[in-house]
């Protein structure tokens, strides 16, 4: 058979084109575009406003390379901080985009306490940003999962949320029903380090299905807020001994002192 005889593959209708730029435009008359922190006019949707942008603790170099915390100096080379050196975490670096205070903080409850789906997205696109080097190289995103019956009580996982946000910024799949919570533990909230470890025993699990998926991955964590570890920690280590080759974590926040600013 000749190549002429081959049908040309369909080009995409020019009218379906023009429809989604109409939708596009008319949404964006509808719903115009505004800032997810103050609701203030932005040039472009789910961007922050001047004045939130400036209000927020963005985590920039230099920082320790394994907890991400950041430092007030760089003195130069592979910079550790003293938590991670006595303590080192069972995963393997931690990146987040912003210090867990003011509006960053201001974020994190509206999406997990005021059902503000609408901050997942630009919140996902920022943690993308700030953990790119996480993402290069990485196969997977795994979302810290819920207990089913917190699930069933709050209606969604803003884990998942933000990992599906920065699964589409980033190109990586979601692995979301890998990693389950096997039991239901108490709040973290107000726990010291050594109770949130306590709590956390035996609370996470990898299903069969997924072990054999999650077999020689480099998995990218992710959570709202990284305070303690000890969550990360726990959940990392199912991950690894399932057979994971690296787990790193990517976060909205970073609690810099978790006993002073507890989440």
């Amino acid at each position: 058979m000749s190549d002429s005889s081959v049908p040309a593959a369909p080009s995409r209708p020019r009218w379906r084109s023009w429809l989604a730029r109409f939708g596009r435009r008319t949404l964006d008359i509808v719903y115009p575009a505004h800032c997810p922190g103050c609701g203030a006019g932005t040039a472009e949707p789910g961007t922050l406003c001047g004045t939130c942008w400036h209000e927020v603790s963005f985590i920039a170099r230099p920082y320790c390379e394994r907890l991400g915390i950041p430092f007030s100096v760089d003195i130069g080379g592979t910079l550790l901080s003293p938590a991670a050196i006595a303590e080192p975490p069972v995963f393997g670096r931690a990146r987040a985009v912003a210090l867990h205070e003011g509006h960053a903080r201001a974020f994190v409850h509206r999406l997990k306490f005021s059902d503000r789906l609408d901050l997942a997205q630009p919140m996902g696109r920022m943690m993308a940003a700030a953990g790119r080097e996480l993402i290069d190289g990485a196969d997977a995103i795994i979302p810290v999962p819920l207990h089913w019956t917190r699930l069933m009580w709050r209606r969604f996982n803003q884990s998942q949320a933000l990992a599906e946000a920065v699964g589409t910024a980033s190109g990586l799949p979601v692995m979301a029903g890998a990693l389950i919570r096997k039991k239901r533990t108490p709040q973290q909230i107000g726990l010291t380090r050594n109770q949130r470890i306590a709590n956390l025993q035996g609370a996470f699990g990898v299903t069969e299905r997924a072990r054999m998926q999650l077999r020689g991955k480099a998995l990218i964590l992710v959570d709202d807020v990284h305070t303690t570890g000890a969550t990360l920690n726990a959940a990392a280590r199912v991950l690894l001994r399932a057979g994971a080759e690296r787990v790193d974590v990517l976060t909205f926040t970073k609690v810099a002192d978790p006993m002073k600013n507890p989440i």
